[in-house]
Formats: C-alpha cells, sequence, structure tokens
C-alpha cells in the first residue's frame, strides 16, 4: 500500500519536470541576459566604479622559480597559481581579482582572518592591505590599481620555525607583486 501511495507523485512529477525545466521560450532565440543566475562572460571580470580603476583580473604574477626564491625552498607550479613543495605539504595560492572585485570583498576577508589568523595588521601597500599570520599559516591580501591578489601560505617548516614566522615572507610576496 505505501508503494502505491508514492507512485502516483512520483509519475506526476516525472510528467511535470521537462516542462517545468525547460519553462518558455520568451527569449526569441537571443542568448539570455546577465543576470541573476546567468554567468556575465567570466573571462571578461572588468570592474568600473568609485576611483577604482576598469582593470581585469590579473595573470598569476610569478612562476615556479620566482616563487622558490621568495619562499627559500624549491618549489613546483600545480597550475592556476598554486605551487607546492612536491611533497603535498607546503604550498602558496595567489587568487587574483580585478581592483573593484579586491575592495568588494577586502572587509569581509579581514574580519574573516581576525578569526583564524593569532595576528593580523594592516600594511602599507597598493591602496589598501592587510596581512595576517600564525604558527603554520599566513595570508596577505592587497588591492593595487592593476589588480588584487589574496596571498596564502602554509605549512612552510623552515618559514613557521624561523624568527619572525610568515610575516617577513609575506612582505617579501607583497613587495614582488605589480601593484
Amino acid at each position: 500500500m505505501t508503494v502505491r501511495r508514492l507512485i502516483a507523485p512520483l509519475w506526476c512529477s516525472l510528467l511535470l519536470f521537462p516542462l517545468v525545466a525547460c519553462g518558455p521560450d520568451d527569449t526569441g532565440g537571443s542568448a539570455p541576459a546577465a543576470g541573476v543566475g546567468v554567468d556575465a562572460d567570466a573571462d571578461a571580470d572588468t570592474d568600473a566604479g568609485g576611483d577604482l580603476p576598469n582593470v581585469s583580473r590579473p595573470a598569476c604574477p610569478f612562476t615556479a622559480d620566482k616563487v622558490s626564491d621568495l619562499v627559500g625552498q624549491p618549489m613546483q607550479d600545480q597550475g592556476n597559481c598554486l605551487f607546492g613543495d612536491g611533497n603535498g605539504v607546503a604550498s602558496l595560492t595567489i587568487t587574483t581579482a580585478s581592483p573593484l572585485a579586491g575592495e568588494s570583498t577586502y572587509d569581509y576577508q579581514r574580519e574573516q582572518a581576525t578569526q583564524t589568523y593569532r595576528e593580523v595588521k594592516d600594511v602599507d601597500k597598493g591602496r589598501k592591505a592587510y596581512l595576517a599570520v600564525k604558527d603554520i599559516a599566513g595570508e596577505a591580501v592587497v588591492i593595487g590599481d592593476k589588480g588584487s591578489y589574496t596571498v596564502t601560505l602554509s605549512s612552510f617548516e623552515a618559514i613557521g620555525a624561523s624568527a619572525g614566522g610568515y610575516e617577513p615572507t609575506l612582505r617579501k610576496v607583497l613587495d614582488a607583486l605589480p601593484l
């Protein structure tokens, strides 16, 4: 009896699903306009607003060799601006965005950093920047005229054990960014 009660609603939903999923064709054959639930051209991450320039999201600013120099140990390019030590332990990741995108998430990122890291401090770089550190990781966020960058360092044994921990290395990375 229980199975019969479940079969009827199942059949009805299967019959109605294609009608609901397709929806009316009111676009006249043209592509849907960008809006809620529709991505505009994902590669054209350009913004305009305020006193921030209309700049696209920058490419990854470093090579594996440059990252190796900055962190003081050999690193491998693992794609999408992710660099690892080859052992699955230490990593440096850089997330890039347009200046406006960086500005719109900066306050939230900084607030989250105060909950995650032992120490968070403002840094005099670009338009706005901070760095955050704890024993096993560090993060820096900087917004410049050419783009915004979020840098995350994690699980570097030598850096974590050194005097000053992650802060000096994060400052070197920030100094090397094309702001």
